[in-house]
């Protein structure tokens, strides 16, 4: 009954824990030395594609989850009749006839979609025809939720990823979590080991998410610590303050979750100098749960283990990176680099103080000894202001100012090599982001105010987010696509960004509008091809003039709603000239300019139309 009160996540959760030892043998950690501190070459080349699996491509119908598969991720119940979700489904169909906070905690949070690895294989034409380059897939890892971030063990594929998920579960039931000798290759990482080849083949990266920071309640570890309390061999490989006295009628348990979450357990931190909340600190995780993440991540890198690196993931995304201490990152750097010398490490840096300051991530990448680049929400935050006329919207010369604070004194080759966010699983689609014009990220789905547009958005809302798109990839910084932005989708916050995608070839049910809203409504959904077509003229064009990925940025006019810029080196000299008011602008004389239009578009060099660009090569 103790177990079950945990699971539902009633124990009281604290912050501070207590430090130990066990006897797990340390992973060796390698010399820095020969260890580069500059992100690789190819970072600065990347075109990024953010994939969340579960929702991407249902491949392969019969490794869809099943009750036992997701039993203990949120909400913790299910109905009786819980099946897969179908696809095409109005996201908003609310058959059970809940109230709104239900509809979303019982209903969509309980969903699956059957989104698999197959899925993401059968789409690779897809992928390289919109001409990215490098993949980031959030967790794979084997783990009962959708987002895969309350992990069962980091070792293995998800089982329901792979075509065998029976067989897979009885070969993790025979290894040691311990020794990674005893480590098998299930139906579900051999899938995913092909799917590296197919990418490496097409010349495309890929690097995968991981959170080092917490597991799930099913993890093998935290399992045994329910079952032995205290004396569990892994009492130390979490932040416990206090074990259940068993002669008692109520629970002692406590222990940190991550952000307060019972279901997310924290891993231990050890040897912590001042600590405080969206800043770097002093500090390691736990030896013996060290040891285990480095022979994780070293099986992702060289899976063969033979020291070559091509049947290999080309990097980390790292979740939560704030969280864990800043040894822990420079000893797994230095670990990293030294199985696979042209690995990026991606930092999830993200909020000191929400919703108003996002962190500096200057100590996180200046010194080279930590990550290359991090998720750089700190520069799309002043583009959407002044694209998306927000509340933060000060004009070019605010915008161009708050630009350049986010990279200055930070070197060349990280600001170049910076993944630029434009929206992810944890924030509100492009459009939908574009659409409402407070603050970002705040209050930014209709549970928080039932004012804020969670359906089709505004025609001069996709006329704005093709500006952005523009100003997006012809400048310096590898742009990021959460999967399905380039579809046309729309969504508010988690879970609401989390549809499944929009293929061509499927028809949809019409969207109804939201359990918030009080006035019906239907929206026509489905793949947006001229959209499409829009990101696949940029990335050809990104990728034709290596000036937009490495050339020298001189901002030429930041006045009002007009922004021009020039772009210059490998041969080549262009201006990029942007509108970003709704009316027709007269050009000044200096930006009258005579050359090649790289869009392909009749342009007039005295005047410019309203949520409009060109680009001139001189």
């Amino acid at each position: 009954m103790k177990a079950l009160y945990f699971l539902i996540g009633i124990f009281l959760l604290l912050t501070m824990g207590c430090t130990s030892s066990s006897s797990n043998e340390q992973a060796k950690e390698p010399s820095s030395d020969a260890i580069s501190l500059l992100p690789p070459d190819w970072a600065k080349d990347a075109i990024w594609y953010q994939i969340f699996v579960e929702r991407f491509r249902n491949g392969d119908p019969n490794n869809n989850p099943t009750m036992e598969s997701i039993r203990g991720s949120w909400p913790y119940s299910f109905p009786a009749d819980w099946k897969v979700t179908d696809w095409t489904s109005d996201w908003y169909d609310n058959k059970r006839d809940l109230a709104p906070k239900d509809f979303y905690d019982l209903d969509i949070q309980s969903r699956r979609y059957g989104g698999d690895l197959q899925g993401v294989l059968d789409q690779l034409d897809y992928l390289e025809s919109l001409g990215v380059n490098a993949l980031y897939l959030n967790p794979i890892n084997d783990a009962q939720s959708l987002h895969k971030f309350d992990v069962r063990n980091y070792r293995h594929v998800d089982v329901n990823f792979g075509p065998d998920p029976d067989g897979d579960r009885k070969i993790i039931a025979s290894e040691d979590p311990l020794d990674p000798t005893t480590w098998q290759w299930t139906s579900a990482d051999q899938l995913f080991l092909k799917l590296i080849k197919e990418l490496h083949r097409r010349d495309m990266r890929i690097i995968l998410d991981y959170s080092w920071n917490h597991t799930g309640t099913r993890f093998w570890a935290w399992e045994d610590i329910l079952a032995n309390g205290a004396d569990s061999k892994f009492a130390d490989w979490y932040e416990i303050q206090s074990f259940d006295d068993p002669s008692t009628p109520d629970s002692e348990f406590k222990y940190t979750g991550w952000a307060g979450v019972a279901g997310l357990p924290e891993l231990k931190k050890v040897d912590v100098e001042n600590r405080v909340h969206g800043k770097p600190y002093k500090g390691n995780i736990h030896p013996d749960v060290k040891a285990h993440i480095f022979h994780v991540t070293k099986r992702w890198l060289d899976p063969n283990g033979d020291g070559r690196i091509e049947d290999g993931i080309d990097g980390y995304r790292l979740d939560v990176a704030d969280q864990i201490g800043m040894d822990f990152w420079r000893e797994y750097r230095r670990f990293v680099r030294s199985v696979h010398p042209e690995a990026l490490l991606v930092g999830e840096i993200w909020w000191e103080e929400w919703p108003d300051v996002l962190m500096d991530p200057r100590p996180y990448v200046n010194d080279g000894e930590v990550f290359d680049i991090v998720m750089f929400y700190q520069g799309y935050r002043p583009t959407r202001a002044f694209f998306a006329k927000t509340s933060g919207y000060g004009g070019a010369e605010k915008f161009v100012a708050d630009l350049q604070a986010a990279t200055a004194d930070m070197p060349r080759a990280t600001a170049y090599s910076m993944m630029k966010m434009s929206s992810s699983h944890d924030a509100p689609r492009l459009l939908t982001s574009f659409e409402n014009k407070g603050q970002y990220k705040y209050k930014s789905k209709s549970s928080d105010d039932s004012t804020y547009i969670t359906g089709r958005p505004s025609a001069e809302t996709y006329d704005r987010v093709r500006l952005f798109l523009l100003h997006q990839f012809t400048t310096p910084g590898a742009p990021q696509i959460w999967a399905g932005d380039e579809m046309g989708m729309w969504g508010a916050d988690d879970p609401d960004c989390r549809k499944p995608l929009w293929w061509p070839e499927m028809t949809f049910a019409n969207e109804s509008a939201d359990p918030y809203k009080e006035v019906p409504a239907s929206y026509e959904v489905g793949f947006h091809q001229a959209l499409n077509d829009y990101y696949k003229q940029l990335i050809r064009l990104r990728k034709a003039h290596p000036v937009f990925r490495s050339g020298e940025l001189k901002f030429l006019l930041a006045e009002g709603d007009l922004l021009a810029y020039e772009l210059s080196g490998d041969g080549e000299q262009v201006v990029v000239v942007l509108n970003n008011s709704t009316e027709e602008v007269r050009l000044p004389a200096a930006l009258q300019l005579e050359g090649e239009e790289l869009l392909g578009q009749p342009y007039e060099k005295e005047k410019l139309a309203g949520l409009s660009g060109y680009i001139v090569r001189k």
